[in-house]
């Protein structure tokens, strides 16, 4: 298929457990993808093929799949819902026209929704709302749909109501057409009629319906005026093209419900997919960048004959070797083409292309704009990095990823284990942007930082049975982080005479706190010639070096302002050494004066807890030094959101459950950093000290 307007490349996002999987496997099935639909909670899904998905089941990395209806070619990608794993979201947004945001018609809109939404609305994704699980008890869709206008700012475009709720959920009003979709008990999505709307719900349906007119009417301000002055009575076709323009602007969002589960109401969503969400060619263009990343003005239109532009936006390594995800904006890609990798400015030969069915593979030998596809054996790519024809090199606007907040020291159990565990980490860096991995150069340990504790504890089971590595884990440990409090004007002078020509740098300076946010900061207004222009940079190198040990425990220091004001020089002594070693000294001189302190990572919690236990949780959330920011009562329990420090939540978990007796749910991400409180500070500063020295008498 060749025609770029019967393409929909869509994401299906949500928070965890309402439903995303689940509906991904329903399309399949009713695309004739798959024959018989495997259950996230039997571990069988399609799209959760790791092992360690359908042990747990849940979503761990977002997986591909390609299907077809009415014509239109589907690329859907499932992504996950818990937070440790939101990169996946955020990536998969980036490369994708269209999505589907499933919300739990009991739970509403979740904590994780609220983030994927944002990275949705930041990627200017257009979005068609899905209120599923109406068969379980608490369901109600009103409700919901009241929460995506308060929680998330949105405006839901109601598209079809349903017939019942909870056990009695029998199926859908269509608002357009006015007709009702009814399923009968086989579970089977095909076996339902088409009826009139029942009794009781006719005044409503119509009510809704000219809501629906008004609102898609807005998007075409001559259709509005006529509609409103009575002179016209818009036709389907019309009010359906007013409707995906105003999906493809982000005016509205236009919203189904039903269950997936159950088969009931997902032929409609199929169907708003093609009449309403966004073609390659309609969305706007990627944007070009420089090396710097400043956009250049110039853009990737989405054109079969324009030159081959494509965006990496995930690595896998599966059984077959590694494997290279890209969405293609622009130009064709065949088997044994060059492609250049902008980034690292080599060129690879592309050797076999394939289009993915979560883990299966069908061999492909050439694609186009608008095609999502993975290529084998790709040597140097990293996701965010742009290819592209070598004749028009090029950049893409790139992914900008979080920093990992928590980390973990890993050790082999066996000696043998120490080769096999470097390749396979090397292997699992590629595939994660967010999961990082360093030598203590102290201890020889290698430490391995990511999102939570949920994202490390699935990579050291990864490491354990797909690679056979098994590691002792040390504990957690939080990334702390100095800077300092005053400001203050100092001066150094490095003087060193040994022997032919000697070494001098002298420098006055002040040093004072920056914005939060932001890092490091160097200016120079020296007049006058004291201090050459050409040892500036060198200054500032010295500077910036010895950002990254703090004097306080050796933890990165941030957010701090340097002002080179005067110096002098040495006609002779003098060079870019001499006065970056003077930077080194000045900053080791300084930092301890201007107020160092330790400040630690503070996360944003959002915890969800039944009526009764409310006090017990807020009790909680204050002994671990948190800060309650807002309480929200809904239907079947109260959202609490909290700013937290990340070393009081580890394990929280467990407390929550048992607190809640197994009811309670949260989620956290990194919010800022805060300075810590003395007897904390002094605490982690000894344990620093206690472990140096531990570590020196061993090596002894």
């Amino acid at each position: 298929m060749a025609d770029l307007s019967k393409y929909r490349n869509i994401g299906i996002f949500a928070h965890v457990d309402a439903g995303k999987t689940t509906t991904t496997e329903r399309i399949l099935k009713l695309t004739g993808k798959i024959h018989k639909t495997g259950e996230v909670h039997d571990g069988e899904s399609t799209t959760d093929f790791m092992e360690q998905e359908a042990e747990r089941g849940i979503t761990i990395q977002s997986a591909a799949v390609t299907c077809e209806w009415k014509e239109h070619r589907f690329n859907v990608i499932d992504t996950p819902g818990h937070v440790d794993f939101t990169v996946e979201v955020y990536r998969s947004l980036k490369v994708l026209d269209g999505g589907i945001g499933v919300f739990c018609g009991s739970g509403g809109v979740e904590p994780q929704s609220e983030t994927n939404w944002r990275y949705a609305n930041d990627s200017k994704v257009a979005r068609l709302i899905m209120v599923n699980k109406l068969d379980r008890l608490g369901a109600n869709f009103y409700r919901v749909t009241e929460q995506v206008k308060k929680v998330l700012g949105a405006h839901p475009l109601i598209m079809t109501l349903p017939i019942g709720e909870e056990d009695d959920f029998v199926g859908v009003v269509d608002v357009l057409t006015q007709k009702a979709y009814i399923w009968d008990d086989t579970g089977l999505p095909e076996n339902y009629t088409i009826e009139d709307i029942p009794a009781d719900m006719v005044d409503d349906a119509a009510l809704y319906r000219e809501q629906l007119i008004e609102t898609a009417l807005e998007a075409d301000e001559d259709l509005l005026m006529e509609y409103l002055e009575g002179e016209l009575t818009p036709t389907e076709a019309q009010i359906k093209a007013c409707i995906r323009k105003g999906t493809n602007d982000l005016l509205f969002f236009p919203t189904y419900c039903g269950s997936a589960f159950k088969n009931k109401g997902m032929q409609l969503l199929l169907d708003a997919v093609v009449d309403y969400l966004p073609s390659p060619t309609e969305v706007k263009p990627q944007p070009l960048t420089d090396e710097e990343g400043n956009p250049t003005g110039k853009f990737a239109i989405v054109d079969t004959n324009a030159t081959f532009k494509a965006l990496a936006f995930k690595i896998m390594d599966d059984r077959f070797g590694a494997l290279t995800f890209i969405r293609i904006y622009s130009g064709t890609l065949k088997k044994g083409d060059t492609i250049l990798n902008s980034f690292t400015g080599k060129t690879e030969r592309v050797g076999r292309m394939v289009e993915m069915q979560a883990d299966d593979r069908t061999e492909l030998s050439s694609a186009q704009a608008g095609d999502i596809l993975a290529i084998v054996g790709m040597k140097n790519v990293q996701t965010g990095h742009t290819l592209c024809d070598p004749k028009d090199p090029c950049t893409l606007e790139a992914m900008v990823f979080p920093a990992p907040v928590i980390s973990i020291s890993v050790t082999p159990k066996d000696k043998g284990g120490s080769e096999k565990m470097g390749i396979a980490i090397g292997k699992m860096v590629a595939e994660d942007p967010t999961f990082m991995v360093e030598t203590d150069i102290d201890s020889g340990e290698t430490i391995l930082r990511g999102m939570g504790e949920l994202h490390l504890d699935i990579k050291v089971d990864i490491l354990k049975r797909t690679y056979g590595v098994d590691l002792e884990v040390g504990k957690p440990q939080v990334a702390y982080r100095e800077t300092i409090t005053a400001p203050i004007e100092d001066s150094y002078t490095h003087k060193k005479q040994s022997g032919g020509s000697g070494q001098f740098g002298k420098i006055d300076y002040r040093i004072k706190p920056g914005e939060p946010g932001s890092g490091f900061v160097f200016n120079s207004v020296v007049v006058g010639g004291n201090v050459p222009k050409e040892f500036f940079p060198a200054i500032e190198k010295g500077f910036k070096g010895m950002m990254e040990t703090g004097v306080l425990a050796g933890f990165p220091v941030l957010d701090v302002e340097v002002e080179l004001y005067d110096g002098g020089f040495h006609a002779v002594d003098s060079s870019a050494v001499a006065f970056e070693l003077a930077a080194r000294g000045a900053f080791r001189q300084s930092i301890p004066k201007a107020g160092a302190q330790l400040i630690e990572p503070i996360m944003a919690v959002d915890v969800f807890t039944p009526d009764d236990h409310v006090g017990d949780v807020i009790g909680d959330l204050n002994r671990r030094r948190g800060m309650i920011k807002d309480q929200e009562a809904g239907v079947s329990g109260v959202r609490i959101k909290a700013d937290v420090p990340l070393s009081e939540m580890f394990g929280y978990i467990g407390t929550l459950r048992t607190m809640t007796s197994g009811r309670g749910q949260f989620s956290m991400e990194f919010s800022h950093y805060m300075p810590c409180p003395n007897n904390v500070a002094e605490e982690v500063i000894a344990e620093v000290k206690a472990a140096k020295a531990a570590k020196d008498a061993a090596r002894k």
